[in-house]
């Protein structure tokens, strides 16, 4: 919150910007094979070590073979790799054939990103504990693959029974041939969630075990690039292992992500220094501050998080900001998080109090708990519309997108912002906050 909201100076002061900030345009996605912060690399940029060779194989037949045989089959594979397969400008290139490029290491729970390229009437995908598949195909109808979901696009689960949740993406999110598409997947157990292009196109679907559908998906498996008649690129491939305490979370909140592993601040960017982790709860140093933010964008989405106010505390919300400038003006809003019963808070205008967008619409007050004491909020944006609920009492329901009356007059050009980051806004206060999860909803 800025004390003075007439004085632009006075705002600047208080809320200070991340100097080092900086956006990642769509996604986080960290250029030159370099792992994001939490992450780690599966590709070098310049070889394809930790990588062998595998088809379209079924890895019960792989498990029942003794060491020799597996060796064999692995040489055997090694073959097709180098013919077809290379590292070429910092990216994997495939020319259409061969074996599948196949993570040497096996992998349970995750959340893994990948970018690729590809050329018309191409057809590929990715296995997932070398199970079929996450779909990646020419979109066209020129491709001639409508009649069996083509022009629903890629990203769905593609093996998935007819009709099941998943099977299909919930939105066309395809970038045109030649252009870098990314994918951001988790999976937990066997529970799905895909990005594509930071579109939400699986929510939570269960990927069925396309080599015995009376049985679960195994707990652990090799990745796969599938390799299907065209040339296809990538780069960019990154995975973090999630623990089982994250992966809890998610399950008993289905499409909820922790984005606070409670131990430090892998996955946010932004002035991090200033803020420390105490106790399980992201605080802000006294006296510092600034905006720091989770890494992925979101357009629509709903976190949920508790927060403790010391007297006196004043931080915020960020919401679809930036990656740059103050939150309340260049991001959609700032979310106030504030102690309303402080004195020096007495005399403020109404759309400074807690939950309220800033400078934008009053949230309703007296719902917070004593200072001091463990507060729940949930937000949902969900596009112009921000509701916030309060230890279960809505205090805010309201469409920014139909005001046009501010505080002290300030222009809020961020407001119709449809993506950014979320983030907290600290203003100089140790306001803490923990459990903090986010779901996104497309």
């Amino acid at each position: 919150m800025k004390m003075k909201p007439s004085s632009r100076s006075t705002v600047a002061c208080l809320a200070l910007v991340a100097a080092g900030a900086f956006s990642f345009g769509q996604t986080l996605t960290a250029e030159g094979n370099k792992a994001p912060t939490g992450f780690t690399a599966l590709f070098n940029g310049e070889d394809l070590s930790g990588w062998h060779g595998m088809g379209h194989f079924d890895p019960r037949k792989l498990w029942a073979m003794s060491e020799e045989d597996r060796a064999a089959k692995r040489a055997k594979d090694v073959e097709s790799v180098r013919e077809h397969w290379r590292a070429e400008n910092g990216a994997i290139v495939n020319d259409g054939h061969g074996v599948y490029l196949t993570t040497d290491k096996d992998y349970g729970d995750i959340e893994f990103m990948i970018d690729y390229k590809t050329v018309a009437k191409a057809d590929s995908g990715i296995y997932l504990r070398g199970n079929p598949q996450i779909q990646i195909w020419d979109y066209t109808k020129e491709g001639g693959k409508w009649n069996i979901g083509a022009d629903k696009g890629s990203g769905g689960l593609w093996n998935n029974s007819p009709g099941a949740p998943g099977k299909d993406p919930s939105v066309l999110a395809d970038k045109g041939f030649g252009e870098w598409n990314h994918f951001r997947v988790i999976q937990v157990g066997d529970r799905t969630t895909i990005f594509l292009n930071d579109h939400l196109v699986v929510d939570h679907a269960v990927m069925e075990n396309f080599w015995d559908r009376k049985n679960p998906l195994w707990s652990k498996g090799p990745i796969q690039l599938q390799t299907h008649g065209g040339e296809i690129q990538w780069r960019n491939v990154y995975l973090r292992e999630i623990p089982a305490a994250e992966a809890k979370v998610m399950l008993a909140e289905p499409g909820f992500k922790p984005v606070f592993n409670g131990e430090n601040l892998d996955g946010w960017e932004g002035p991090v220094d200033n803020y420390t982790v105490e106790d399980g709860a992201i605080v802000c140093k006294p006296r510092s501050g600034g905006t720091i933010y989770y890494h992925q964008k979101l357009t629509d989405f709903v976190v949920r998080f508790e927060f403790k106010l010391p007297p006196g505390g004043n931080n915020g919300l960020a919401i679809r900001y930036p990656g740059k400038g103050d939150t309340a003006y260049s991001g959609m809003c700032e979310l106030q998080v504030l102690d309303d019963t402080a004195k020096k808070y007495a005399k403020l205008d109404a759309r400074q109090y807690h939950g309220s967008a800033y400078g934008i619409s009053a949230a309703k007050r007296g719902f917070q708990r004593p200072v001091g004491e463990w507060n729940y909020q949930e937000v949902t944006v969900k596009g112009s519309t921000i509701k916030v609920v309060l230890n279960g009492t809505t205090i805010l329901d309201t469409d920014v997108s139909k005001v046009n009356e501010y505080m002290a007059n300030s222009p809020h050009p961020g407001k119709d912002n449809e993506s950014g980051f979320f983030g907290f806004a600290g203003h100089g206060d140790p306001v803490a906050f923990r459990n903090v999860r986010i779901k996104a909803l497309r």
